[in-house]
């Protein structure tokens, strides 16, 4: 029997754009819900060129990109600039639980789809808007993409060497923790919807989700009166806590109280460091990590990462290897998680793409749609949403 998916019965209208919008709505597609994205006629969203493109045998090239944020998805084309579209749109939203945009502030309140508008025909809509900035403020008008909103949210001032030039974080956390914050909190709406019957609107901002995230730098800063500085991969209260270089390549340690020091200190052949007073306490050691480190690394240097990280492991210390994606993806442990799945896009290009991280008990993640071609369901769902609202009246 057939178990069913948690989100199974929500329609979803993406009006998503790149990365935030379209994240926040895969994250609701992952978990069964109905997701509709509503795309331009004319090349649709704009990560469906970015690269890699791949090829199928009869050619028609597919973004892979593309492909990691839109599986289990709808497509359906509209020109949001005619006024028969967006009146279909319109009966659409009307059976709709939740709209999800990311469009500048305002856009869609003057194509006639913003929240005050469509909630007159559906009180119960729950209507998230994703932006850099919010949708009030002074720079709710101006334009965002992650590294600018990195920039902003002082992300980019805690990341990177001590010394060196601004860098951003590797991975667009702007996008994503934004798509994160937005999910969650549609979801917090539509269960307060059960008790009321009355929707919501949601403005979600890209850079108060990093603001968010950065409760430990905010707190820092609060208590202290100090803004936090780059320290590379190392900790403002732990050490040590950082990269640290071997005979051949770089590994993490993470020795984060006195008993994983003083497994530090005698896996490296000094246990009197246990009892040097500047590095008795995670406070000293982190005040003197400075220090600490220029006596632990010329120590590292003489073994590989790979014997150290066996040493670190044998006692209990925390450590990792520093993977790039084609060792992670392919490693061992990440395949017990089943966290790659099989894909293939709609040109008939077999790929890979990551599952839903988290698992959930009675309910196995699975691609039930490939990711959409431009508008390859637009006739279906205006069948399905409103064929189904008239058979209800």
């Amino acid at each position: 029997m057939s178990i069913r998916k948690p989100l199974a019965g929500l329609k979803v209208l993406e009006f998503g754009q790149i990365a935030a919008g379209p994240f926040a709505g895969s994250l609701l597609a992952d978990l069964g819900a109905d997701v509709v994205k509503v795309e331009r006629p004319d090349g649709g969203d704009g990560m469906r060129a970015w690269p890699p493109l791949s090829v199928g045998a009869e050619g028609g090239a597919f973004s892979e990109n593309f492909a990691s944020l839109n599986r289990n998805k709808r497509s359906l084309a509209a020109d949001l600039k005619s006024e028969t579209d967006v009146a279909r749109l319109r009966r659409l939203a009307a059976r709709a639980d939740v709209v999800i945009e990311n469009f500048r502030p305002g856009v869609l309140v003057r194509l006639g789809l913003g929240y005050e508008a469509l909630k007159a025909d559906n009180p119960g809509l729950v209507y998230c808007s994703i932006s850099g900035y919010g949708q009030k403020g002074p720079y709710a008008e101006k334009g965002a993409f992650d590294v600018t909103v990195q920039a902003m949210s002082g992300v980019m001032s805690v990341t990177g060497e001590e010394g060196g030039p601004p860098v951003k974080c590797g991975v667009p956390i702007g996008d994503f923790c934004a798509g994160l914050y937005a999910a969650y909190t549609i979801l917090a709406a539509l269960i307060r919807r059960r008790e009321t019957g009355t929707g919501a609107f949601i403005d979600c901002s890209m850079v108060g989700s990093l603001i968010g995230v950065a409760a430990l730098q905010t707190s820092e800063y609060f208590g202290t009166g100090t803004p936090p500085r780059r320290l590379g991969s190392a900790h403002p209260r732990n050490a040590p806590y950082q990269a640290f270089r071997a005979k051949d390549d770089y590994f993490v340690i993470a020795a984060g109280n006195d008993k994983l020091w003083w497994e530090v200190c005698e896996a490296v052949g000094k246990p009197d460091l246990a009892h040097d007073p500047r590095f008795k306490s995670q406070a000293l050691r982190a005040r003197n990590q400075a220090v600490l480190v220029s006596i632990l690394q010329p120590l590292f240097a003489c073994r590989t990462a790979a014997e150290w990280l066996e040493e670190m492991d044998r006692r209990g210390v925390p450590c990792a290897p520093i993977n790039d994606y084609a060792q992670i993806l392919s490693d061992p442990h990440i395949e017990a998680m089943n966290l790659v799945k099989p894909l293939t896009l709609p040109n008939g290009v077999r790929t890979h793409t990551t599952a839903y991280p988290v698992f959930l008990s009675d309910y196995a993640f699975e691609i039930s749609r490939p990711p959409p071609l431009l508008g390859e369901h637009s006739e279906e769902v205006w069948h399905d949403w409103l064929e189904e609202a008239v058979k209800r009246v």
